[in-house]
């Protein structure tokens, strides 16, 4: 099963996933968000996508899904991998990004923008970066290696995770069982995905076009 055929029909395989492993689809979903935001060589996993599905699901009682427990984990899963992520930056980032052999892992130009949004937003990036794909699984690395205090991480943390869970599960259980949007649900997975990806493009294009000037 392809990636991005996992994300484009992201709905099917969530009934499957629901179908086949019954309970254990909890443990699933934890796990796919926690190494999305916790390890920072696997940042295209689809976070935004998968909740707003599953959260369609629970709005559908022939699943058996919980909503309110759907959103704990999910909360968890979040909070939890950016810890991680985080830790993983203070304790290992620097070796990492320098290591011929692990910094091929790790995407350099995702890294860089990463950083440049955390100097443009400082601790705001945290909760901030949880929107953006790519982005929120290398920000709290930054913030890691960089020196910012686990504490005020931590807070930023939980309100990102808990604005970013709360955001894409509402639309996930409002709009997920819309006829229409079950019709063109591949859609809509690329429609978020591109509009997510818009403070990137713009940072990219700012930056290119500083790095012009002052040449």
């Amino acid at each position: 099963m392809g990636l991005i055929d996992f994300i484009l029909h992201i709905d099917s395989h969530m009934v499957n996933i629901v179908n086949n492993f019954g309970i254990w689809t909890y443990l699933i979903l934890f796990l796919i968000i926690f190494i999305e935001t916790g390890v920072v060589i696997l940042p295209f996993l689809p976070g935004d996508s998968l909740i707003f599905a599953a959260m369609a699901l629970a709005a559908n009682p022939q699943y058996g899904l919980s909503s309110i427990g759907l959103f704990f984990l999910f909360f968890v899963a979040a909070v939890l991998g950016d810890s991680m992520n985080y830790e993983i930056g203070e304790h290992f980032g620097e070796f990492a990004t320098n290591n011929r052999y692990l910094s091929k892992l790790i995407n350099k130009e995702h890294l860089d923008e990463a950083h440049s949004f955390f100097e443009k937003h400082g601790g705001k990036t945290i909760a901030i970066g949880r929107f953006i794909p790519l982005i929120r699984t290398f920000v709290p690395f930054v913030a890691g290696s960089g020196t910012m205090h686990y504490r005020k991480f931590l807070e930023f943390n939980m309100l990102g995770a808990f604005l970013w869970v709360l955001v894409c599960s509402l639309a996930g259980h409002l709009f997920g069982n819309i006829p229409a949007v079950q019709e063109h649900f591949s859609m809509i997975i690329i429609g978020i995905v591109i509009v997510s990806l818009i403070p990137i493009l713009i940072t990219a294009l700012k930056n290119r076009k500083k790095k012009s000037t002052e040449n």
